[in-house]
């Protein structure tokens, strides 16, 4: 039995080649859900993941249990565990949710960062720009997404609310999914690289009206992107 990947059917044997061996098997598994190596829907099961992940049944069981309880994978009685589709419903409430704490996050950075801080931002937003973010295989490349995801991170810095940042990675996971599926759907260039600049000069510029108002947007524009491509991945299109 095979799922699709990256909408290509590949096996388990090939998935376990491609996939590194660092890290307990919930962060592995966890980080090929996240990279929709394993697409929304799929079913997981427990053979099958025991061969790709080189894994006994007990911690299979215990890592698919820890991503139910963050909303990466579903279990459905009688048919086991599947990852957990993508809806219109899901993609608005975590883009509106996201675009709270991200607001909060920036406006408790802003208030209280420092020099370090604001060199921190810079730092990030240079390595982003280093870096292209589709690859070869025409995918949102994973070390231009790590560094994404630092900057965003440098943004929020200086945020110092623990429950706040612990929401927000939470959904940063769920959103990752949702911003790899809308590559495939982009009908128009995008300017990723320029909407990163003009966050980070707003946040360093301590405008906090501006920098909040541009985070909020730039979630909106990844939203909107999935919400007008292919209405069949959602399933409640």
């Amino acid at each position: 039995m095979t799922e699709a990947i990256h909408g290509r059917e590949r096996g388990a044997g090939q998935l376990k080649v491609t996939r590194t061996r660092s890290g307990g098997v919930y962060e592995e598994l966890r980080r090929d859900i996240v990279r929709c190596h394993w697409r929304p829907g799929a079913r997981l099961r427990f053979e099958e993941l025991k061969t790709a992940y080189d894994v006994g049944l007990s911690p299979l069981r215990e890592a698919l249990m820890k991503l139910q309880a963050g909303g990466l994978v579903e279990l459905e009685e009688h048919k086991g565990f599947r990852v957990a589709p993508v809806s219109r419903a899901a993609l608005l409430d975590i883009t509106n949710m996201r675009k709270e704490l991200e607001a909060m996050a920036i406006r408790q950075s802003i208030a209280n960062g420092d020099d370090r801080w604001e060199a921190g931002i810079v730092g990030a937003l240079h390595e982003l720009a280093k870096r292209s973010k589709i690859g070869a295989d025409g995918l949102v490349d994973d070390e231009w997404e790590q560094r994404h995801h630092a900057f965003h991170d440098a943004l929020a810095a200086a945020c110092r609310s623990e429950w706040l940042v612990r929401f927000r990675d939470q959904l940063y996971d769920q959103a990752d999914r949702y911003r790899r599926l809308a590559v495939q759907y982009l009908r128009a260039p995008r300017d990723d690289l320029g909407e990163h600049r003009e966050l980070a000069a707003a946040v360093i510029a301590r405008d906090t009206e501006s920098a909040t108002y541009l985070a909020r947007r730039h979630l909106d524009r990844t939203c909107q992107i999935l919400l007008s491509g292919e209405p069949k991945m959602f399933v409640d299109a």
